[in-house]
C-alpha cells in the first residue's frame, strides 16, 4: 500500500493538478497560512511546516508537501511575484489577468516566468525544497478557458497557445508546477 502525501493548500485547482501530475495518493489539507515570507521558498516552507502538526494524526501519510507559486513579469520588476494570488481583488482569473493586461499596457518587453517552489517536510521535521520555472510571455488579451490564475495570458516560450488553451495533459508536461513535482517525487520515494 502506498502511503498518502498530505498536501497543504486551499486551492482546489492546485490540489487537482498536483494529484494529476504526481499520480500518487494525496490528501488535501486546507490550512489558512498567512503567506508573509519574502520568497516563494519561505512561504512554501511555512505552509508545509504548518501541516506537520496534522501529519502525526495521519499514520497513512508519509510527508507534508506545500507549494508557493507565482508569476514574475520582467517589465514590472518581477511583480506580481509572491503576491500573485493577491494582485487583484477578488482574485478571480479574470480580475488577475485583466489587471495584469492593464498594468502592462505600455510594456514593450512582455517576457515573464512562472515559478513554483515546493517544500517537503518529513515526519522528523527535516525540510527539502525544489523549484520549477517556465519562461514565456504575457499576451495582450485573455485566451482559453482551461487552467486558473494567469493561465489565459501566459504563453510559454516555443508555443503558440496559452496555458489556458492547452489540454491539462499538455500543460502538466511543461508547467513550472510539473517540473517542481517531478523533482519532489524523487525526494518522496
Amino acid at each position: 500500500m502506498k502511503l498518502t502525501i498530505l498536501v497543504v493548500t486551499t486551492n482546489a485547482h492546485k490540489l487537482h493538478e498536483i494529484g494529476a501530475i504526481l499520480k500518487h495518493p494525496i490528501e488535501g489539507l486546507a490550512l489558512n497560512v498567512i503567506e508573509n515570507g519574502r520568497t516563494f521558498e519561505a512561504n512554501a516552507i511555512k505552509k508545509a511546516k504548518a501541516g506537520l502538526r496534522m501529519l502525526k494524526n495521519r499514520p497513512n501519510c508519509c510527508v507534508v508537501l506545500a507549494d508557493d507559486s507565482g508569476l514574475m513579469v520582467d517589465c514590472l520588476n518581477g511583480r506580481p511575484g509572491i503576491k500573485s494570488a493577491r494582485f487583484a481583488t477578488p482574485p478571480t482569473p479574470e480580475n488577475l489577468c485583466n489587471k495584469l493586461i492593464r498594468v502592462m499596457k505600455n510594456c514593450k518587453k512582455r517576457s515573464a516566468k512562472f515559478i513554483t517552489v515546493i517544500a517537503i517536510v518529513y515526519p522528523d521535521g527535516k525540510v527539502k525544497t525544489v523549484k520549477g520555472v517556465v519562461r514565456g510571455k504575457i499576451i495582450h488579451e485573455m485566451r482559453g478557458t482551461k487552467g486558473f490564475g494567469y493561465d489565459a495570458v501566459f504563453m510559454p516560450d516555443g508555443y503558440t497557445k496559452t496555458f489556458a488553451e492547452m489540454s491539462s495533459k499538455q500543460k502538466n508536461k511543461l508547467s513550472h508546477r510539473s517540473q517542481a513535482l517531478n523533482k519532489a517525487r524523487k525526494l518522496i520515494k
